[in-house]
Order: structure tokens, then C-alpha cells, then sequence
């Protein structure tokens, strides 16, 4: 009788470690799935974007750049008149033929340490067209007529991205803002300029669209010392390898 007992304790037991050791590997089978699951992968690093750029640019204090810089002497806006402006004294009329808003573009910018996921430094390279500007000046004292025709600055900035990027063909998003300086080269002079700028755009892979405000002090020596404010509004299409 105790034989049988001894012998049913031992089965019980056996049992019991089977259903454990059943159990523990259930478990880490659930586990070891779970963790293939939910294993999260990232995006590729990205070192380049070409860009190609559609520009509609807005004047900004026009009245005291160039104006003001061109006559010499406080201007003011004309209200019904045949003219735009005026000098304060009323010595010289101006009217403003043309500012040509749209423009073209390219950039390229490269980004040292990559540009994934979070914030990456970004150096950027890029040709732009300036607007066309026509006015005339009359009246005594009036200086020549100004015309800046043929006028692009190249430019040279660093800016900061935050990119939330998605691996293979993902939607992904990013932001930036930056400044830097650039040259002027036209028809009426060569100058140079400085400049912010801020952003964001969406892509997926190595396409994407970007949406960029630039405010930029620009500065000619013809035919007198002057500045100009310019603010293109930037459409960009990007390749990103």
C-alpha cells in the first residue's frame, strides 16, 4: 500500500513539473513573439535634399527702403493721385512701375550628422531670384529713374530641423529655422545681404514638399547706397537621399 502511494506522490509530482515547464515555455514563446511584434524600426538616415523652388515675394517698408534711401529725404504714400508716392515736401513725385513678385529657385542642403528622427543640423546652399524693381522720379531735385533688372542672390545658411520621419515610404514631417548671408549679382550693381528663415514640409521616401518664409535685408551700392526688404514665400520640391 505505501509502494502505491510512493509511487502516485511521484506521478502527481511529475505532473506537475510538466505542466510548469509547459507553461514556462508558453511563456516565452508569447514573450519572444510580443518582442518581434512591437520591435520598432527605424527610419534610414538622411544626408542630402535638392530642391527646386517657386518664390512669390512680398515687399516689406518700402517707403523707407529704397525709397527714402534713393531721394534722400522723408517720402509718404499719395492718396488719388496719379502718382504712388511723394517726398514729404512735395518736391519730387515716384511712382512705382513694377515689382515683380514671382520667382524661380534651387538649393541644396546637407546635413552632417544626418537627418532622421529629432533635431539635426543643416547647411544650406542656394540661388534665388531677387523681384524686378522699376520706378520713376520726378520733379526738382529728382534723382534717375531706377530699374534692377537680371538681380539673384546666392546664399550660404545653417539652420536647425526637428524631423519626425518614417521608415521606407512613410508619411513624415519636419520644421526649421535658420539664417545666413549672401551676394547679390544684377544688371544695376552687386551686393550682398543677410537673411532668416522658417519652415516645415512633409515627404515620403525621398520625395517631399516644403513651405519656407525668408525675411531678407538686401544692400546694393548703385546708383546710390540703398537697402531693400524682400519676403519670398517659398513652395519647394525636394529629393533627399
Amino acid at each position: 500500500m505505501s509502494h502505491q502511494l510512493t509511487i502516485g506522490t511521484r506521478a502527481t509530482m511529475f505532473q506537475r513539473h510538466v505542466i510548469i515547464a509547459a507553461s514556462l515555455a508558453m511563456l516565452l514563446c508569447v514573450t519572444h513573439a510580443d518582442a518581434q511584434t512591437y520591435s520598432v524600426k527605424k527610419p534610414r538616415r538622411q544626408f542630402l535634399t535638392v530642391s527646386s523652388d517657386w518664390l512669390n515675394t512680398q515687399p516689406l517698408h518700402f517707403i523707407e527702403h529704397p525709397l527714402q534711401d534713393l531721394v534722400g529725404r522723408p517720402v509718404a504714400q499719395a492718396q488719388f493721385e496719379d502718382y504712388q508716392y511723394r517726398t514729404r515736401d512735395e518736391a519730387i513725385l515716384i511712382n512705382v512701375l513694377e515689382f515683380k513678385r514671382r520667382g524661380r529657385g534651387a538649393g541644396l542642403t546637407l546635413y552632417p550628422f544626418g537627418l532622421g528622427v529629432g533635431p539635426a543640423l543643416a547647411l544650406r546652399v542656394s540661388r534665388e531670384d531677387l523681384p524686378t524693381i522699376r520706378i520713376t522720379f520726378s520733379g526738382a531735385g529728382a534723382p534717375p529713374n531706377y530699374a534692377l533688372f537680371g538681380a539673384r542672390a546666392y546664399d550660404l545658411g545653417a539652420a536647425l530641423y526637428v524631423a519626425d520621419h518614417s521608415p521606407g515610404w512613410g508619411l513624415g514631417s519636419h520644421a526649421f529655422f535658420g539664417g545666413g548671408i549672401g551676394r547679390i549679382n544684377s544688371d544695376l550693381s552687386d551686393g550682398d545681404r543677410y537673411f532668416g528663415e522658417a519652415g516645415g514640409g512633409l515627404n515620403s521616401g525621398p520625395f517631399g514638399v516644403e513651405l519656407a518664409v525668408k525675411f531678407a535685408l538686401n544692400h546694393l551700392t548703385e546708383p546710390v547706397d540703398h537697402k531693400f526688404l524682400t519676403v519670398p514665400i517659398t513652395l519647394r520640391g525636394t529629393l533627399t537621399f
